[in-house]
């Protein structure tokens, strides 16, 4: 097993991980694929998730999925290609036009303040015109976060026309917004942000289905390359 170096960079408030990557195969269209986050427990005024994906879906589909028992769509990032996303705030859908989708992987962060309701989008390193949220309602604390599907009720409910396939890595979450710098720093240097209440480098996971881990030494991402 090869050495991990771990830097921690105290300036910023995260955890910058030098480490090899995890990926998530989602293989195939079904509602029995998909992975279940263990985020830390606690309510969230503000919120940034950030992550990578590689696709070669044409039809909208769920990239990250937060329920609350009482609100299916509470924090949703549903791409519809070719040049469209849906970020979902409590229900309320709020649509940015982006560049076209081509073949290679992709890095999104979003970003959500309760308090000004301002909603920001982007997408490998570049930032689209930002939104304003009507909601104000935080989210949590109780809450279910899923990968490779859409949740239609809390923890399920899932429609396979919805789900995700293709690859994913680096799923981090943050209980603030994050600087703009450490999104830039994510894209461009290939570390590992260590999110806050969800770290995709050690957080607590449950696979379902067919769902395969493979990892980065194998497979290309983008710009980052093993050593």
């Amino acid at each position: 097993m090869k050495e991990i170096f771990i830097l921690l960079v105290l300036f910023s408030g995260f955890l910058v991980l030098k480490a090899d990557k995890t990926i998530m195969l989602f293989p195939k269209q079904s509602i029995t694929d998909y992975m279940t986050l263990k985020p830390v427990a606690k309510t969230l005024r503000q919120i940034t998730v950030c992550l990578r994906s590689y696709s070669e879906l044409t039809r909208g589909h769920s990239l990250f999925s937060l329920a609350m028992q009482n609100l299916d769509n509470a924090f949703l990032i549903f791409p519809i290609p070719p040049n469209q996303i849906s970020i979902s705030i409590n229900n309320e859908d709020i649509y940015f036009r982006v560049d076209p989708e081509v073949l290679d992987w992709k890095h999104t962060c979003v970003t959500w303040d309760s308090g000004t309701g301002l909603v920001q989008l982007w997408i490998n390193g570049k930032r689209y015109p930002r939104r304003v949220s009507n909601s104000k309602t935080p989210l949590g604390p109780k809450i279910s976060v899923i990968l490779g599907q859409e949740q239609e009720n809390f923890g399920g409910g899932f429609d396979q026309n919805q789900c995700f396939v293709g690859e994913l890595s680096d799923v981090n979450m943050w209980d603030y917004v994050l600087p703009l710098k450490d999104i830039k720093s994510f894209l461009n240097e290939c570390s590992t942000l260590c999110g806050n209440i969800y770290c995709w480098v050690g957080g607590s996971y449950t696979v379902k289905g067919k769902v395969l881990t493979l990892t980065h030494q194998s497979y290309h991402m983008g710009q980052c390359k093993s050593t």
